[in-house]
């Protein structure tokens, strides 16, 4: 199963995007916060789902349908790291202090790269998923 290096992956990047951002004034650009909302927001889930694979604590938890969860979990992190990459994308402006520029073109070029991290997670959360519901 491919979750457990794709997460990996999109933690180590996720959290590259989050800091690049919060390293800078970022709150002098609104676009910024949605940005660091979607970063933040899901690399703590992400860390959280790891822990939960990790440790097996799904199978102590039948009840839950994981593969529903997981499906819903990586689109919904696709979706919304794709738009905040592309608002990151287009709120990076040349300013005089070439740090926040610099911070801020690196954290769009990680934003994208987590955004493909989760789309293969989504993908692979739907190919679980479509097994497990046609069984």
């Amino acid at each position: 199963m491919c979750f457990v290096p794709c997460c990996c992956m999109g933690i180590v990047l996720g959290l590259l995007v989050w800091t690049l951002i919060a390293g800078t004034e970022y709150f002098r650009v609104p676009a910024f916060g949605w940005v660091m909302f979607v970063a933040v927001f899901y690399w703590v889930l992400t860390v959280f789902f790891l822990i939960v694979y990790i440790t097996m604590t799904y199978t102590r938890i039948p009840q839950v349908p994981w593969t529903t969860v997981g499906l819903c979990f990586n689109g919904s992190a696709f979706l919304l790291y794709l738009s905040a990459a592309v608002v990151d994308a287009s709120s990076v402006s040349p300013e005089k202090d070439s740090h926040n520029f610099n911070s801020w073109a690196a954290s769009s070029f990680f934003a994208f790269l987590v955004t493909i991290c989760y789309a293969g997670n989504a993908y692979f959360s739907f190919i679980a998923w479509r097994s497990r519901t046609a069984q």
